[in-house]
C-alpha cells in the first residue's frame, strides 16, 4: 500500500524521532512528509511505533492512502527526484 504520512510535532527531539522512525520506511519528501509503499504488516509497526513516540495532546500524524490509480497522478514540480525502488544494483 502506498501511503503518505505527514505530521506536525510540537517539540524538536520529537520530531527528530518521528522523523528518524519513518526515514527508515519511506522516503522523505517535504518538511513533515513522507512517502511509503508498505505491506499491511510494515504499516502496522510503523503506527505502533509513531503512537509511542508521540504526546497525543501536543502533536498529530496523519496517513493519506492512495490507490495505485491515485498514486500515478500525483504531480510535482521541483525538489528532489522521487528514489526509484524498483531498480537494484548487484
Amino acid at each position: 500500500m502506498f501511503v503518505v504520512v505527514t505530521y506536525d510535532i510540537s517539540e524538536d527531539k520529537r520530531r527528530t524521532k518521528v522523523y528518524n522512525a519513518l526515514k527508515s520506511y519511506g522516503q522523505w519528501m517535504q518538511y513533515s512528509v513522507f512517502e511509503c509503499d508498505l505491506t499491511r504488516t510494515e504499516y502496522a509497526k510503523l503506527r505502533s511505533r509513531l503512537a509511542k513516540l508521540i504526546k497525543p495532546d501536543e502533536d498529530s500524524i496523519r496517513f493519506y492512502f492512495l490507490c495505485a490509480c491515485c498514486q500515478g497522478k500525483v504531480e510535482r514540480i521541483g525538489g528532489e527526484m522521487v528514489r526509484d525502488n524498483t531498480v537494484f544494483f548487484a
